[in-house]
């Protein structure tokens, strides 16, 4: 665990927690979410601190932490000194935003040193998918130790994921889900990725629909009780509470908060039998990097994105 090393990892938790196992060198926490709202090419700009400031603020009432940010990044700068950086993300979309884009600010520094990743996901002998928290010291430190160098060509790959995601079709995402690649969880991200834009049958993403399944199909007390089934029951996208809480507020009107009870209404019904399009009901200025979410529809036969007229 040499002193000349960079630990950019996906949260303060994970920070702290390595500090505590003694993992020697500095650490850069990356606080963004750049899974929602618009983002901009050149990270390490004004352009992108004032469209995320603006993004944050408008749909989560976040005060963004300029000087905070602006150090952080500065650490960019200053490559030269470090023999090794530390990639530490985990397998879902959230996480591979996050890294596509600081690979791709990396390379805008003209990063010379060797790039290491380390991701959780499955781990042997056990069931599901694991963040890096719920993550052993053994498990955590077996991680680090099979940490894996990127190649030019996933340096490469991660560049243009990161080129694509500012752009406004990304369909050109698709023959990226079958390259080969030392990230083994992007294929997974990529679709999820696609699959929540408005559904050309329902109008609702993915998420959005699964949430009204989860209200359906169980037997929902409360909405902390459905956030909660919502956090365990995301697949591969990583949101967060603040995220969850806001997709379950959107959707208020297709179901009804008894006493004891969360019901789904007439009009959720028929969004689950694809019975009823919602694409023009609901909010319709969401982003995603270059792309707006709701100027398009997902095909499912198709896997594809088309606009909407």
């Amino acid at each position: 665990m040499n002193n000349k090393v960079l630990h950019i990892t996906n949260g303060s938790s994970l920070t702290q927690r390595l500090k505590v196992l003694q993992f020697k060198g500095e650490f850069l926490t990356w606080h963004e979410m750049l899974c929602e709202g618009p983002t901009v090419l050149n990270i390490d700009s004004e352009a992108f601190i004032s469209t995320r400031e603006l993004f944050l603020k408008q749909y989560y009432n976040l005060e963004y932490k300029h000087e905070e940010f602006k150090a952080e990044l500065d650490k960019f700068n200053h490559l030269e000194q470090y023999e090794e950086v530390i990639l530490w993300f985990e397998y879902d979309l959230f996480c591979h935003i996050n890294l596509i884009a600081i690979i791709s600010l990396l390379l805008q520094k003209g990063l010379k040193t060797p790039l290491k990743l380390v991701c959780s996901g499955r781990v042997e002998g056990q069931k599901g998918l694991k963040s890096l928290p719920e993550l052993n010291s053994h498990q955590l430190k077996n991680h680090y130790k099979n940490r894996v160098t990127l190649k030019a060509s996933d340096l490469d790959l991660a560049k243009q994921c990161w080129t694509i995601y500012n752009s406004d079709n990304h369909n050109n995402f698709k023959p990226l889900i079958v390259t080969t690649s030392s990230f083994k969880y992007l294929t997974n991200c990529l679709k999820a990725h696609l699959k929540r834009f408005p559904d050309s049958r329902s109008g609702l993403g993915t998420l959005e629909f699964n949430i009204l399944k989860l209200i359906k199909e169980r037997e929902i007390k409360s909405l902390h009780h459905l956030l909660g089934y919502a956090l365990n029951y995301q697949g591969y996208y990583g949101f967060g509470d603040l995220q969850l809480k806001r997709l379950i507020k959107r959707l208020e009107q297709f179901y009804t908060i008894n006493k004891n009870k969360v019901t789904i209404n007439r009009e959720g019904d028929l969004i689950l039998l694809h019975l009823k399009n919602v694409h023009n009901t609901i909010e319709n200025n969401m982003r995603y990097g270059g792309i707006s979410k709701y100027k398009h529809l997902f095909n499912k036969k198709e896997n594809k994105l088309y606009k909407t007229v």
